[in-house]
């Protein structure tokens, strides 16, 4: 059996003033549409991790953070049909702009208790228990 092909990810748990997480809804045309996760996406060659989830932010919600503003929490590792995926989650308090939905995806902030209820992506499944910790 062949090995599967790693895909590196970033995430990002966005968290306001009440403590509670920002999840976004993958639209209709995408893998996975319907279930909410935590806005981020594929790193580019040659990105840090800090980099890949800075630019994704801005390409996704159109607002800007700073590496400074981020902190790492916890990362998944989880294997799909079809490739395997390893995602680092950073928290971010801190950031400048209006959020945007750009992707045509559905913006929702909830405590994060409630991140249990919601349909998500296997990967982002257990990095909730950490947000409900820190939270």
């Amino acid at each position: 059996m062949s090995p599967k092909p790693l895909m590196l990810v970033v995430a990002c748990a966005l968290v306001d003033i009440d403590n509670r997480v920002l999840v976004t809804k993958r639209p209709p045309n995408k893998p996975m549409a319907g279930m909410w996760e935590f806005p981020g996406g594929k790193m580019e060659a040659g990105e840090t991790p800090e980099q890949a989830i800075i630019r994704e932010l801005e390409e996704e919600l159109g607002i800007k953070t700073f590496p400074t503003c981020l902190a790492p929490l916890n990362f998944a590792s989880h294997e799909y049909p079809n490739f395997h995926i390893l995602m680092p989650l950073f928290i971010c308090r801190k950031w400048e702009g209006i959020l945007q939905a750009r992707e045509n995806q559905e913006l929702n902030w909830v405590k994060p208790t409630e991140l249990n209820f919601l349909e998500m992506p296997a990967a982002d499944k257990p990095l909730v228990y950490s947000l409900i910790d820190i939270l």
